[in-house]
């Protein structure tokens, strides 16, 4: 399998691309995986014939557990037909079948087949206790520490499958129960089960689930505060109407606020390096380098892809980075090292109409600013009213890492580079 990054300990079977029976070449993908971070074909490691799907569509499973079963190209194949006397082709045993290639969900590795045993892979398929096990079935209940003589065979003459000890070792789990609401006699609600036809259930992704994680842990984990100011972004906002046309001509990237509102948060930060920080049980990590992760939504989940080393990067440098991870995130084709190391995040949800939002930390980093719509008031310029282009930049940060000072600093350092920037400046 694909190298998916250190942090992803499951996956889920998201569609099988080739069924039991048909062939599969090496290297070919035959099964699309769902991870907490991406979507992944997975390629065979042999050339051979599916024999079983271990894992049905939309099971999530942990790293190292068996999917399939392939039998691979040339172990089962019949012995040459060299004329009259030539021996009938031995048919495949039973054990020996169950010798041939698993592929497994390993973690940060390529599948790869099993080592033969010193019996070439054959075994009479029982054990001490009678039960009709295999190689493949015996080592694979070791990595699970499955006692098998606990396990009721499903297979022929009740032989116990790679089946049955994945499923011994992961016992379903009762579906959940979703609570409604309803008012006792004192008028205070409590909850009850869902009146039949009301309600519908729907399951939980990998990405949806992960997401529902870490927002639970960032909230109990980091003290949030929140703090926000308003930003004239008038010249700003007239400087990227007048080169949007001829940037998107020679870069192929539409140009919007945001790279320079992430150019401007990058110089903040090397200015507040205590904001691109993380917190540890034995002190405060200052980064080095800016990553900024960008919130992207996509259909039915949130990723943050990461713009490596912001600060060597120019404005039209960030807009090109940025422009390329965000269709990848909205193709479903970005990779774990696009998603990992940010040290800070930035948020467009001016994109959405949003003028106001407080959002939640990204584990383990300390702040989080959000450009809201821009807006066209009237505001108080040199004693005179004026009708300028306003938008609001909120800050979530990690009390634990900086206090008010220091948040406060960094937000009124951005608002004083958001609104120098004028079309005299440079991409």
């Amino acid at each position: 399998m694909p190298q998916l990054g250190e942090t992803v300990t499951e996956g889920t079977v998201a569609r099988w691309l080739k069924k039991p029976g048909e062939n599969v070449e090496k290297y070919e993908a035959f099964v699309e995986v769902s991870t907490d971070k991406v979507n992944a074909d997975v390629p065979s490691p042999v050339a051979g014939t599916i024999r079983e799907l271990i894992v049905a569509e939309g099971e999530t499973v942990p790293t190292g557990a068996p999917i399939a079963i392939i039998d691979e190209l040339g172990l089962r194949q019949a012995q040459p037909d060299n004329g009259p006397g030539t021996r009938a082709p031995e048919p495949v045993r039973e054990g020996q079948r169950d010798a041939l290639v698993t592929l497994s969900l390993s973690k940060g590795s390529h599948p790869t087949a099993p080592t033969p045993s010193p019996t070439n892979g054959y075994n009479n398929g029982a054990s001490a206790n009678g039960l009709r096990v295999s190689p493949a079935v015996r080592r694979l209940a070791r990595e699970h520490a499955v006692d098998i003589a606990a396990v009721s065979g499903s297979g022929a003459n009740g032989r116990v499958t790679a089946a049955d000890i994945v499923a011994a070792a992961n016992p379903p789990r009762p579906a959940p129960v979703i609570p409604s609401l309803s008012k006792d006699s004192s008028g205070v609600a409590q909850p009850s089960a869902p009146p039949s036809g009301e309600s519908e259930l729907i399951p939980l992704t990998p990405a949806r689930r992960l997401i529902a994680r870490r927002m639970v842990e960032s909230k109990q984990t980091a003290p949030h505060a929140w703090t926000m100011v308003e930003v004239d972004v008038s010249d700003l906002w007239a400087w990227r109407t007048a080169v949007k046309a001829t940037f998107e001509r020679e870069n192929g990237v539409k140009l919007t606020l945001l790279p320079f509102f992430m150019f401007a948060v990058t110089e903040a930060l090397r200015a507040f390096p205590l904001m691109n920080a993380s917190f540890h049980d034995n002190g405060i990590a200052v980064h080095k380098h800016v990553n900024l992760g960008i919130a992207t939504a996509t259909d039915g989940n949130l990723v943050v892809p990461v713009v490596r080393n912001a600060e060597e990067r120019s404005i039209r440098g960030i807009a090109v980075a940025a422009g390329a991870l965000i269709d990848k995130a909205r193709r479903g084709k970005l990779d774990v090292d696009d998603l990992t190391g940010g040290t800070f995040t930035v948020n467009n949800n001016g994109a959405s109409g949003s003028i106001l939002s407080a959002p939640i930390l990204v584990p383990g980093q300390a702040g989080i600013v959000t450009m809201e719509s821009v807006v066209k008031r009237p505001v108080v310029r040199n004693d005179a009213i004026a009708i300028r282009s306003m938008m609001n930049v909120c800050l979530s940060l990690d009390h634990r890492v900086v206090d008010g000072a220091v948040a406060i600093g960094f937000l009124t350092d951005l608002k004083k580079r958001l609104e120098a920037m004028g079309p005299s400046g440079a991409l």
